[in-house]
């Protein structure tokens, strides 16, 4: 066990290194990770949510819905600073109708599950990314075609079943099932808590690997600027996130999760709201699938930051 521990502690240490390099070879040699199918993200994303939940005890979650006003704070700023980001970005940079419609919907969609990962291995809130995470994805049906209407002046349509069906499989189930092993064998999971941060970093790895080799083309032949608007408007939602927080006077735990959860968005969900609402548009997919790698490269990143800090 001491062992894993060490490889562990290394995986979580070099955690932003480990991701770039594999982002950088499925990009520049795609067949290197093609054979990581895509449908395979949503049970890596499971695995994580399991190992979260294994970490988490019930009265984590108690704690946050006796605070209702930390999660509302988490909807206002998600649903007004990531669109305001983005209709600012697409305007100075004079994006194209596509690529606009595009970067729009990435700051009208909820934050994802990468999200509550990234907050697990920074030593965040994890149950308030969580559940600023569970509220906002049962409010995107409504809220995310509302506001890409505001900006776009066209409407997007959004599988309410679908969406929730997603959010049972991938986040609910996993962590209630790890919540219950926890207090069932609270004894045997603690002793393997110390190796669970790799499981995730491997499970990241292998979701980049899989978002990026599948996009290789297209990431390659967008040029420059919509990466530059991509990265840009991650970032920015992290720093708005981490300043809001510091003005409101939030612990470090519940900032990092604020900051974290702003700045990292469900954009698979964005990709796949383009595709099927911009069919005109083929190239309004492409900002959905660059932050899909960005954020994943930059929240490993921030993680590594995160964790130093208390």
């Amino acid at each position: 066990m001491r062992y894993l521990e060490k490889i562990a502690e290394y995986f979580s240490k070099y955690m932003a290194f480990i991701v770039l390099a594999i982002a950088a070879i499925s990009l520049f040699v795609p067949s290197s990770t093609l054979w990581i199918k895509t449908e395979w993200v949503n049970y890596l994303m499971m695995i994580i949510m399991f190992g979260m939940g294994l970490t988490l005890k019930p009265d984590d979650f108690s704690t946050v819905f006796k605070r209702p006003n930390d999660i509302i704070l988490g909807c206002l700023a998600q649903f007004i600073i990531m669109p305001l980001l983005a209709f600012t970005l697409c305007k100075l940079f004079h994006l194209n109708p596509a690529l606009t419609a595009g970067v729009i919907l990435v700051g009208t969609c909820p934050g994802g599950t990468a999200s509550n990962v990234i907050t697990y291995l920074s030593k965040g809130d994890v149950a308030l990314s969580i559940g600023m995470t569970s509220v906002n994805t049962l409010l995107a049906p409504v809220v995310t075609p509302a506001i890409t209407y505001l900006f776009l002046n066209q409407t997007v349509k959004v599988d309410v079943f679908s969406m929730f069906i997603s959010i049972i499989q991938v986040i609910l189930i996993p962590i209630t099932l790890g919540l219950f092993i926890n207090r069932v064998l609270h004894k045997y999971t603690e002793k393997i808590s110390n190796i669970l941060p790799m499981i995730s970093t491997i499970a990241i790895c292998l979701v980049v690997g899989t978002v990026v080799s599948h996009n290789s083309e297209k990431i390659l032949t967008t040029g420059h600027i919509v990466l530059i608007v991509v990265i840009l408007h991650n970032l920015l939602g992290y720093l708005c996130g981490f300043s809001l927080g510091k003005i409101l006077k939030l612990d470090m735990n519940k900032t990092k999760a604020l900051s974290i959860e702003i700045g990292m968005q469900n954009s698979g969900l964005a990709a796949g709201l383009a595709a099927t609402s911009f069919p005109n548009l083929t190239m309004a997919t492409v900002p959905g699938a660059i932050f899909s790698v960005w954020h994943n490269i930059s929240g490993a990143i921030l993680a590594g930051i995160y964790r130093k800090i208390k």
